[in-house]
């Protein structure tokens, strides 16, 4: 397509950032350690889907709002850090409810939605499409759009496709290391409790 240029250096800068750890790729960590491998594979196609809605927003210009208004900025961000901060509460509990939750595998599309949630109220993820992406399009082109969207398919597939082995490895780890006992879900509750707090304390780039 004539309005991308330096495809190349895309895919590896967009590579490299997919590898870089960050809340998604930490949620899909935790669900795995929490919930096992299935469980982290959902939420990384979760977060996936919600990198999707990202880029159709931003190809329509609500991401442009969010990004310009304080207010829509804080209550995505406010939004998000609650369901954060939920998520980690509850696997905080989740132990003193016995053994019969404990050991119940939750229910695919509850996984992936939560995944979905992660990423959506995230507005930093908006930022970042909007910020990133243009930076490889020809704005005199009149596909732009079109070419937004492409970069920004490439970019969630490339990202989906990590977070998957990222959760097929953590995985792997739970059954060899903790095999879901409780401390792990104490620990992973504490990361997103963590993560949430971090949302809601930062600030606008």
């Amino acid at each position: 397509m004539e309005a991308i240029h330096d495809l190349p250096i895309f895919i590896v800068a967009g590579l490299l950032l997919n590898l870089t750890p960050g809340p998604d790729m930490l949620y899909v960590v935790g669900t795995s350690t929490a919930k096992g491998t299935r469980a982290g594979l959902l939420a990384a196609l979760g977060i996936g889907g919600g990198c999707l809605v990202h880029v159709a927003l931003a190809a329509i210009g609500l991401s442009a709002f969010i990004a310009a208004s304080p207010w829509a900025f804080d209550l995505v961000k406010y939004l998000g850090a609650g369901y954060l901060v939920y998520a980690g509460v509850a696997l905080l509990r989740r132990r003193r409810a016995g053994s019969a939750v404990d050991t119940a595998v939750p229910p695919a599309e509850r996984v992936f939605l939560q995944g979905l949630l992660v990423n959506v109220l995230n507005p930093k993820v908006a930022l970042f499409f909007l910020a990133f992406l243009p930076q490889f399009i020809d704005a005199s082109s009149p596909g732009k759009t079109a070419a937004f969207v492409l970069l920004g398919l490439w970019f969630t597939l490339s990202g989906t496709l990590v977070n998957a082995a990222v959760a097929w490895g953590a995985g792997w780890l739970r059954r060899r290391v903790a095999a879901g006992g409780g401390w792990l879900d104490k620990v992973v509750g504490g990361l997103f409790i963590a993560l949430g707090v971090r949302l809601a304390i930062s600030g606008r780039p």
